[in-house]
């Protein structure tokens, strides 16, 4: 995945460790010629997993704070497979476009069909009523990095209007 957006000549922005699935990634683009952001709480350079040769690397005092920062500086959000932080952070990122805060891609990178359960979960949600049926339409789903990337350049919102109820008109 860091391969591929440094090859399109895109940055990356991430949670700014060196450690991980996502330190693998931000290196992979950085070997690659690309530009990578991190994003880091200062509790978290204290401990010493804080990537120190990204091309910028912003601290700030909270994990809200670190995500709100993310948030504003990133063009489109991706989750890779992960735990419970990388659900936080993509939920959030899909709550906010359901509600029009923003409209960027939201994407998940379905490398060996990872988030198969939890799409199962989101068609569930949806099948009962607790979220719309054009809000599946806001997560872009693909198992290879260049599909995903491909489908993000191509990702229009849909057209969600003020539906902040769901579909049986309920709050």
């Amino acid at each position: 995945m860091g391969r591929a957006i440094a090859a399109r000549g895109l940055t990356l922005v991430y949670g700014g460790a060196r450690v991980g699935l996502m330190g693998a990634v931000a290196n992979a683009a950085l070997e690659a010629g690309g530009r990578v952001v991190g994003v880091i709480p200062k509790s978290l350079v204290t401990k010493e997993i804080a990537h120190d040769g990204l091309s910028e690397l912003f601290l700030t005092e909270t994990m809200h704070e670190r995500k709100d920062r993310m948030i504003t500086l990133s063009d489109a959000f991706v989750a890779l497979p992960g735990g419970f932080g990388t659900y936080d952070e993509i939920f959030e990122t899909i709550t906010l476009a359901q509600i029009g805060i923003h409209d960027k891609p939201n994407a998940m990178l379905d490398t060996n069909g990872f988030f198969q359960p939890l799409v199962a979960l989101l068609r569930h949600t949806i099948g009962h009523g607790f979220a719309a049926p054009e809000h599946e339409q806001l997560l872009v789903i693909e198992r290879e990095p260049e599909a995903l990337l491909d489908a993000i350049a191509a990702w229009t919102p849909p057209p969600l209007g003020s539906k902040l109820l769901d579909r049986r008109g309920t709050p």
